[in-house]
């Protein structure tokens, strides 16, 4: 059995003593009860000669690499979103990038799922804007991206909050931008937990206000919106949400805090998933959803409710700096070679933040090799001055 030794919050330490991986077992030519989007990170480049918080620099064979794998289990990629740091580090010329390199990496695989964030990233945050700068951005991305043959996954935008003065404001943007789309796309609804600069979005600052504005917006447009994406780690708003949706709008679940409750659904409907946990737990997702496909949903709920515990850490205040729990879990399990994130991020959680995941992440059986994610726990610590 392998053991580290790891720090407590109460800076001691203590040795753990890893588990044996889960048996996540799939059935690959199996169609999944639900559709499910996993946002995916990006690799950085540690050799790129860079300032890394000016400028980033992407390993595009690893980063292309990990959509297969995601593919390869099943999921779906939704490209270019927050958990790939699109607002945090990640600029529009090197997004634009991405989506070029992952779409042209999706031709070789006709079933390939994969959307891609449509946003507004290029213009700075200014109550100077006009709401016709703002649908100028949008349409600059969207052509962007559907010039390139893909889907889009129209994010919240930084810029409309800052400049907005009415819900009216969000609705003439919305229906421009949704008017123009060549087929039917998500809606991000990203909560201010996840992104401080879009507190009041929607032009209000009660939930159950906006979400009063945003299925206006979806119910004036229902025949252009494939489904929406609610990330506000609110069960009940959700569910709320997901029962008042015109027909034919799917909810796609960006709860990383009740993913397999709402997943699983109720006797009035269930979410889709469109998730960043699922970047880190993909093989106990696809294994989850699989069972479901099997009608086997307690062994669904064996295999995600682990992961809980996990992903409420990974996402736990502040919650824009998941990213670094993500891109360590692709660390550990030998995705990448190295702990390094885009714009130096991975010094935004504590070296016990990462101690505690290791352990949740084993109780999880989400470390497929424990000697390879042992050592490089091992090297993580011996950065921080520790020996492990």
């Amino acid at each position: 059995m392998t053991t580290v030794r790891l720090p407590n919050t109460d800076r001691t330490l203590s040795d753990y003593t890893l588990s044996a991986p889960g048996d996540f077992t799939i059935d690959r030519g199996a169609e999944l009860p639900r559709i499910a989007y996993s946002a995916a990170h990006v690799v950085a480049d540690p050799l790129a000669d860079v300032d890394p918080w000016l400028e980033p620099a992407l390993d595009w064979e690893a980063t292309v690499q990990y959509r297969h794998y995601l593919w390869d289990l099943g999921l779906g990629v939704a490209e270019a979103m927050d958990t790939a740091q699109r607002g945090m580090g990640l600029d529009w010329a090197t997004t634009q990038d991405l989506i070029r390199h992952v779409l042209d990496a999706a031709k070789d695989r006709p079933n390939a799922l994969i959307a891609s964030g449509c946003g507004t990233d290029h213009l700075d945050p200014d109550p100077n804007l006009t709401v016709d700068d703002i649908i100028r951005a949008y349409e600059e991305q969207m052509d962007f991206i559907e010039g390139l043959g893909g889907r889009l996954i129209i994010m919240a935008s930084r810029a409309l909050t800052a400049c907005a003065k009415s819900p009216d404001d969000y609705a003439r943007v919305y229906d421009r931008v949704l008017s123009q789309a060549r087929e039917p796309v998500m809606i991000h609804w990203l909560g201010e937990m996840f992104d401080p600069a879009l507190e009041g979005y929607w032009g209000r600052a009660d939930h159950y206000e906006a979400m009063d504005v945003c299925l206006g917006i979806l119910s004036n447009n229902a025949a252009k919106v494939d489904g929406v994406k609610v990330s506000l780690l609110d069960k009940e708003k959700e569910i709320v949400m997901r029962r008042r949706l015109p027909d034919g709008v799917r909810m796609y679940t960006g709860d990383d805090f009740n993913y397999p409750e709402l997943i699983a659904g109720d006797e009035e409907g269930y979410s889709h998933a469109l998730l960043g946990i699922f970047d880190a737990i993909a093989p106990a997702a696809s294994a989850a959803l699989h069972a479901m496909g099997r009608g086997d949903m307690t062994a669904y709920n064996q295999i995600l409710e682990p992961t809980v515990p996990l992903s409420r850490h990974m996402f736990k205040a502040p919650t824009r700096f998941y990213k670094t729990g993500v891109v360590f879990m692709a660390y550990l399990n030998g995705h990448q070679d190295h702990f390094i994130l885009v714009g130096g991020q991975e010094s935004c959680r504590s070296l016990t933040h990462l101690a505690e995941l290791f352990r949740l992440a084993d109780k999880a059986g989400l470390l497929r090799d424990p000697e390879m994610a042992a050592s490089r726990m091992n090297t993580v610590l011996k950065l921080h001055g520790l020996e492990g």
